[in-house]
């Protein structure tokens, strides 16, 4: 079995969901997205500060460190309510953990490796990354069909297919773990897969048969 990935994401999938409302989600998040853009712009600047403390001192400022996470994780929640259409709760306008199905979060590490911080310069991370950017590529189309496949299961059948979900949870999964590294928050290199210990999928969707829910990571 691999080792669990210091950043991690939850998902617990409500079955009983409006089989319409997905049709407008894009619009109803859209004063998230506003918002994560000037969150976006304001990360830029604490990753700038963050690798000047780590270059000097090997350690992520915990202030930084915890606004990054925040930002991660607003990010998650509301790609969760839009996109992967999990749930019909709207997102709360919150950098904070819990009180939502989805969350996100990346263990905080008491030391970084100075010396690799010259890997993860915006000039080199996309050479180190190379292979996670093209199938990063290739699962951001796939997303976008898969949500339009959701949408029309959804519209006829009033539910979710649990093995499709899982497969959507591990894409973003995937992007989640390397946005952790880029953004200088662990050391690990993001492994190439969708499950969160190598070992299957542990999803156990809200309202699916099989058992209660539990997170996924």
């Amino acid at each position: 079995m691999a080792d669990a990935y210091p950043a991690t994401i939850e998902g617990e999938l409500d079955q009983d969901t409006n089989r319409f409302l997905p049709l407008v989600k894009l619009l109803l998040a859209f004063p998230h997205y506003f918002v994560l853009i000037f969150l976006g712009i304001a990360a830029q600047v604490v990753w700038l500060i963050s690798f000047a403390a780590i270059l000097f001192t090997g350690r992520y400022p915990r202030v930084l460190f915890d606004f990054m996470e925040g930002v991660m994780r607003w990010g998650w929640r509301t790609t969760f309510y839009a996109m992967v259409l999990g749930t019909d709760k709207y997102p709360p306008f919150s950098l904070e953990r819990g009180g939502y199905p989805a969350d996100l979060a990346v263990e905080y590490p008491e030391r970084l490796n100075r010396l690799l911080l010259i890997l993860k310069w915006p000039w080199w991370v996309w050479l180190v990354l190379l292979p996670h950017m093209i199938i990063l590529t290739v699962f951001g189309w796939l997303q976008m069909l898969l949500m339009l496949a959701v949408i029309l299961v959804k519209l006829f059948s009033g539910r979710y297919p649990v093995g499709l979900y899982e497969f959507i949870m591990g894409t973003h999964r995937w992007g989640v773990r390397v946005s952790a590294y880029t953004n200088l928050m662990t050391d690990s290199y993001p492994p190439f897969r969708l499950s969160d210990d190598g070992a299957g999928s542990a999803v156990q969707p809200s309202g699916a048969a099989g058992g209660p829910p539990s997170p996924t990571s």
